[in-house]
């Protein structure tokens, strides 16, 4: 892999450098929609090495207060809502509006990191992430992915590796 760039253009690429991690960052013409297929293209990768984030509601509809978490999978697949409520203990789990999405993180829709968020929120990585010496993810800005060893995820985020993927 590649030496980080000197300045970081992300709170997530930001994150890394100061954590010292090893990571390559790598641009492209992020497109308009289904940005991981993009990602893949443009990369020339397989798909199963993208990932990307997700953000869910564990409130269940209780209160005005939400209750956000992070979800990490493959682009190639669909999350499972029944085992991610699971995965942070919760009884349910909706996806998330995308302004609090957006909100919470920092970073808007078809780019949200799972890295460097405003808030930083409970975290769970798909564990097919660890079939893989590396894996893609964005970066924090759409068109902008990092590539990075997932084992060292847990070196700047507390997070869990857990099946999450809908059958």
């Amino acid at each position: 892999m590649s030496k980080k760039t000197p300045r970081a253009a992300t709170p997530a690429l930001k994150l890394l450098e100061e954590a010292g991690i090893d990571h390559r960052v790598s641009t492209f013409d992020g497109g308009r929609g289904n940005f991981g297929e993009a990602a893949a293209a443009a990369l020339d990768v397989a798909p199963e090495r993208i990932f990307k984030t997700l953000v869910i509601d564990l409130s269940a509809g209780k209160g005005p207060k939400r209750q956000l978490a992070v979800c990490v999978l493959p682009v190639t697949n669909q999350l499972s809502l029944k085992k991610a409520a699971a995965a942070f203990g919760a009884s349910k789990a909706t996806m998330a509006a995308p302004a609090d999405a957006s909100k919470s993180s920092g970073y808007i829709p078809g780019g949200i990191s799972p890295l460097g968020h405003k808030h930083v929120l409970p975290t769970v990585v798909d564990e097919t992430a660890l079939l893989f010496d590396t894996i893609f993810f964005s970066g924090g800005k759409r068109g902008l992915d990092i590539e990075m060893n997932p084992e060292d995820l847990p070196r700047v985020l507390e997070l869990s590796f857990a099946d999450v993927l809908a059958d």
